[in-house]
């Protein structure tokens, strides 16, 4: 193909034309790959908060914010993800954060300092929330409502290949080569990404969106989340005054971005979305469930290193095969999505995921590999039937208008979810590591208390998952 042709406006009917009905294939691969990245980042550095630990000589508090800190800002940057589509256009939208991805891993592997770190984790969760949404959006315009499920399925076996290998890449490199290896690992899969968006992803055909972006909205929001988190972490410290008040705060931040979204004709985040009780409810399940994920994804190798004797390698090894067994899961999650009601799936998920986290408490020094393992891949199994169901439950129905915000909108909840709970596990660990002071068999009870508390909030998950089952069933007789 000349350097011409690649020149050649790439609308989305061009597109179609040049390539046929692989088209559609192509640009979800295209959207999978950065994806794929952004998970990476977000998953791989949890195998190294020991080591950074140690070379920044960090408690479990501060090490913590390693990975709440990028939570933050890509939940954050999710609610960005419409209007920077609706003013740049879908490729220089997904270029863009692709290339600042790239400059946070790169930089933050060659930074002296903890805040340095801590800077270019905060620009990498910017890039990633704002590729979060997309692959979601270029599924519901590009497939058929018949092929959604199956599309969903195939992408999500894509993307937790990065989270799968990610630990055990991550666990190699931290032993033979120290962390700063791991935020390099980003680099090769977002230059596979630019060459691609570059063919596939098509330009903006249609005259920019001229309104200016809701920076009061976002702002509020901002100052809401991050009084949020630092106020469950003072208020559980010495400083109970403080982070009482910045809970304050923090409700007060909340109500008024609620308030300025209801009157602001291109906010932030459209209201009108839970008026649909399925979205509601779907999204109160992407929040609860969000939490005990991420939560539980933080815990696993920091437990597998501080209350069993394993090794970065060993413990990026043993997540090896709950993330093979989650990518095999997935598409089979995808099918079953456009066959039965979603509810039932993601009921029986969640039901999976919190009984893998209440038998990670009965793990101990004394308990044979392949049974931890085993307990992991359970979890992992569970999260293979929730992906695709909860997705299209949440949005399927939508009016082509209300896609993207409803895409970013779920996305944002879920993962704010995710950073508090994140958040909420690192505190709530070192308050028990607090109170089991001692060697590895103290920590181990620690870490049993904290697993239980995640597998109850994944169970109370189950709860506003039962009642999507009246739309959710409506949905799949349409």
């Amino acid at each position: 193909m000349s350097l011409t042709s690649h020149r050649a406006p790439r609308t989305v009917e061009s597109l179609r034309i040049r390539h046929g009905t692989r088209f559609r294939w192509l640009v979800m691969l295209t959207a999978m790959i950065g994806t794929m990245a952004s998970i990476m980042s977000s998953t791989i550095v949890n195998v190294a908060v020991p080591d950074l630990s140690h070379y920044f000589t960090l408690d479990q508090a501060q090490a913590q914010w390693v990975s709440a800190s990028f939570m933050i800002a890509m939940t954050l940057s999710m609610l960005l993800t419409p209007w920077l589509l609706a003013r740049f256009g879908l490729y220089a939208t997904y270029a863009g954060a692709i290339v600042l991805l790239m400059a946070g891993g790169i930089t933050g592997g060659l930074a002296g300092t903890f805040w340095l770190v801590l800077a270019m984790r905060v620009v990498e969760g910017l890039a990633a929330g704002v590729l979060q949404p997309i692959p979601s959006i270029v599924i519901l315009r590009a497939f058929e409502p018949h092929e959604q499920g199956r599309a969903l399925g195939i992408f999500g076996f894509g993307v937790v290949l990065a989270p799968a290998l990610g630990p055990t890449i991550g666990g190699f490199l931290v032993e033979h080569y120290g962390w700063r290896s791991i935020f390099f690992v980003v680099v090769p899969f977002c230059v596979a990404a630019l060459v691609l968006a570059r063919r596939y992803m098509p330009i903006q055909s249609q005259a920019p969106d001229r309104r200016a972006l809701d920076w009061k909205g976002l702002v509020l929001v901002t100052i809401g989340i991050v009084c949020l988190l630092n106020g469950l972490a003072e208020v559980q410290g010495a400083s109970r005054t403080s982070g009482t008040v910045l809970l304050a705060v923090a409700v007060v931040a909340v109500a008024l971005f609620i308030y300025t979204q209801l009157r602001n004709p291109a906010p932030l985040m459209q209201m009108k979305l839970y008026k649909s009780r399925q979205f509601a409810m779907g999204a109160l399940v992407s929040l609860i469930y969000g939490a005990g994920l991420f939560g539980s994804t933080y815990l696993l190798p920091v437990y597998m290193q501080m209350a069993l004797p394993y090794g970065a390698g060993r413990a990026g090894l043993t997540l090896l095969p709950a993330g093979l067994v989650l990518a095999m899961v997935i598409p089979l999650g995808g099918k079953l999505a456009d066959k039965y009601p979603a509810h039932i799936l993601i009921t029986g998920g969640l039901g999976v995921l919190a009984g893998s986290l209440a038998l990670m408490a009965t793990v101990g020094p004394a308990t044979p590999y392949l049974l931890l393992v085993l307990w992991v891949v359970l979890g992992r199994v569970g999260i293979g039937f929730i992906f695709s169901a909860l997705s299209l439950a949440t949005m399927r129905g939508m009016e082509p208008d209300l896609i993207a915000q409803a895409s970013s909108t779920a996305n944002f909840v879920r993962q704010l979810g995710g950073a508090i709970g994140v958040s909420t596990t690192g505190i709530l660990l070192e308050w028990r590591l607090a109170t089991h002071p001692g060697g590895m068999a103290e920590h181990a009870v620690a870490f049993d208390e904290t697993f239980l508390v995640l597998a109850g909030v994944c169970a109370a998950a189950m709860i506003a998952a039962w009642r999507m089952r009246t739309p959710a069933v409506a949905a799949t007789k349409t």
